[in-house]
């Protein structure tokens, strides 16, 4: 596929990824699994959105996309942007929520020299920057009202001042919006402006959480813990059948990014050259009930009103045992527990648990 167009490049994968083991070897490629993702996903919704994707990426439409914090927004904003005409233009991203309304204000405008205290130089703001390509602003639900009314002008007029500044500059610039807020809900609120939402919702795409694509979280994890044993240099064999049945089962609030973070996590912790088991992964007390853990019925207990165990304090209890019997010797711990070593020592960090005889506690 060299010197093939990135619209040839999604086209073949199309063709040839039709189930997540094709995307096996995709992965060690200069394409990679935040593009096609979508193509081998066997989720219904997430093959929806692959469709409409298609048929507006080479449209000029302003598109908004919502879903809650973690679902992946930004990998479909990508994904557009890859397939559009626009495609080989700058590809500017801008995080609303990181900044306060007067940076954020210049970060997209610029600024003229001496315009306010700091403004040592001229600044180019991202508008300019992403000028025949496409602007992506994350977390619009969290702009202010006068910077939404900028934004507005732009998107109306084509055209805006630098903060500081009297020339107007014109630009052209495709608009990929997201936020995990209820636009609705913000307009009722009157914390966002109604006419720049029907300008921003020219279309809209809503990802859905990752508890409802529970068919694809055994390639989303596979993908991460390839790219983290690849990064720690550390050999894994992959996921043992009632690890993975907990990681479908799990609620995922926090969605892609805390399996993201679980994941790592399990890399980091299981012993090289091992599969990943339930010991490595950090899904303690209820979370790890719901999912199926092996006492599940005691966790539903949780759920009648009859009195619940208190597990953290019943795993701390039976760690400080096993060291007591071991005298306090790790590994011998770790072997009364039938856990790994490395899984005993996060679980003594977790609990905080010391001992005057450890090096790092003298």
């Amino acid at each position: 596929m060299n010197g093939h167009s990135k619209e040839l490049d999604l086209d073949w994968a199309e063709k040839n990824l039709k189930n997540p083991g094709d995307l096996n070897r995709t992965w060690g490629k200069n394409f990679g699994f935040d593009y096609y993702y979508p193509l081998v996903s066997r989720s219904p919704q997430i093959r929806e959105i692959l469709n409409l994707i298609k048929k507006v990426a080479k449209s000029n439409a302003s598109i908004l996309i919502q879903g809650e914090t973690g679902t992946g927004k930004e990998l479909i904003a990508g994904l557009i942007q890859f397939i559009s005409l626009r495609a080989d233009k700058p590809y500017v991203k801008v995080n609303c929520a990181a900044l306060p309304e007067n940076l954020l204000e210049s970060e997209l405008f610029g600024h003229e020299k001496g315009s306010f205290t700091g403004a040592f130089q001229t600044r180019i703001g991202k508008f300019e920057q992403a000028h025949e390509g496409t602007l992506f602003l994350d977390e619009i639900g969290d702009m202010h009202l006068s910077t939404q009314a900028k934004i507005l002008r732009v998107l109306q007029d084509h055209e805006f001042s630098r903060v500081g500044g009297n020339r107007t500059i014109k630009v052209d610039v495709r608009i990929i919006t997201a936020t995990n807020k209820d636009l609705w809900d913000a307009i009722q609120d009157g914390i966002f402006r109604d006419d720049l939402f029907y300008r921003l919702n020219v279309v809209t795409i809503n990802v859905p959480p990752l508890r409802e694509r529970q068919e694809d979280i055994p390639l989303i994890a596979e993908f991460f813990r390839r790219k983290f044993t690849s990064e720690l240099r550390k050999n894994t064999k992959g996921f043992t059948e009632e690890t993975m049945r907990l990681l479908k089962n799990h609620h995922w609030p926090g969605n892609i990014r805390e399996l993201k973070n679980l994941v790592e996590r399990a890399v980091l912790i299981v012993e090289e050259g091992q599969m990943i088991t339930p010991d490595d992964i950090v899904l303690t007390g209820r979370d790890y009930f719901a999912a199926g853990g092996r006492d599940r019925r005691r966790g539903e207990i949780e759920n009648t009103g009859l009195p619940t165990l208190k597990l953290d304090k019943l795993e701390k209890e039976a760690i400080v045992k096993a060291l007591e019997i071991s005298k306090w010797i790790q590994k011998d711990a770790a072997k009364l527990l039938s856990i790994s070593p490395r899984s005993l020592n996060y679980k003594i960090k977790y609990h905080n648990i010391t001992h005057p005889g450890w090096k790092k506690n003298i």
